[in-house]
């Protein structure tokens, strides 16, 4: 379980291609390495899944957006502030030590940030990484993913 999840307003899907950005999670993910430069993520248990949100409020509606001017529109929505946002919460077995965590908190908000920063440009976007570390109280995995990548 390296489970990357990603929440966003719907208005994102018309300017960022979203196969290409969980993708690029993905392989983001998949490079990270521990003290020891051993894979930390198992290439069969790593998923990147995103989901917009159709219906959604954000901050102030656009007042300030519109009062900032500075060409940063172009977005349209249910929120006319033409405001958007992007929530990424990266959810980890336990055991990995905290530098590893913090690894794989920066590559994943680098895989994100090489999408979204030329859009911040001339947009406002919000964009919030989480990295989780689980406490399973129940744990079931079944997978014919993981002997794809096992080793003989």
């Amino acid at each position: 379980m390296p489970h990357l999840v990603i929440l966003y307003s719907g208005n994102l899907d018309a300017i960022v291609d979203m196969p290409a950005l969980c993708r690029e999670a993905a392989d983001a993910m998949l490079a990270v390495r521990d003290e020891v430069e051993a894979q930390v993520f198992p290439s069969g248990g790593t998923r990147v899944l995103a989901y917009p949100a159709p219906h959604f409020a954000l901050a102030d509606g656009g007042a300030a957006g519109r009062a900032a001017g500075a060409g940063k529109t172009g977005i349209s929505g249910p929120d006319p502030g033409e405001y958007a946002f992007m929530y990424a919460s990266l959810r980890m077995a336990r055991g990995r030590s905290a530098a590893v965590q913090q690894r794989a908190g920066e590559a994943v908000t680098k895989a994100l940030r090489a999408r979204l920063d030329p859009l911040m440009a001339t947009r406002h976007i919000g964009l919030t990484v989480q990295v989780d570390e689980g406490a399973e109280v129940f744990d079931a995995k079944h997978s014919t993913l993981h002997p794809l990548f096992r080793k003989p």
